[in-house]
């Protein structure tokens, strides 16, 4: 069994910083990709930014210059670096995983972590 554990929402001050951390633990033969996507009430999920196992990244237009995508240095863990918050990415941010486990490659997601850019 995969799991996904988030951390690093909160609410914060527009033009401020979080940190977001998402890290899979179970049965894992190899990650071929992580990446954080987000949600608000009435709209579809949307990728927010995506990283391979080799480190290529992929960024929505809406974050690009603004958030960063990373592998932390503890095992099996991905960072997403966001600043110059606005409150259009007020959302439910998504950690998502492509994994192969022990007999197959499956996707995953996270509880989801709530994400506040308020005044």
């Amino acid at each position: 069994q995969v799991r996904l554990v988030e951390s690093g929402g909160g609410l914060v001050l527009p033009g401020g910083s979080l940190r977001l951390s998402c890290a899979a633990s179970g049965v894992i033969s190899r990650i071929n990709g992580m990446g954080w996507f987000r949600q608000t009430p009435g709209k579809q999920r949307e990728l927010v930014a995506r990283i391979t196992s080799e480190g290529v990244t992929d960024y929505a237009d809406s974050v690009k210059g603004r958030f960063t995508i990373s592998w932390d240095t503890a095992p099996m863990t991905m960072l997403l670096q966001m600043n110059n918050l606005k409150p259009e990415d007020a959302a439910v941010y998504y950690c998502h995983a492509d994994i192969w486990g022990a007999l197959s490659r499956n996707s995953y997601w996270g509880q989801g972590t709530q994400v506040t850019v308020s005044s």
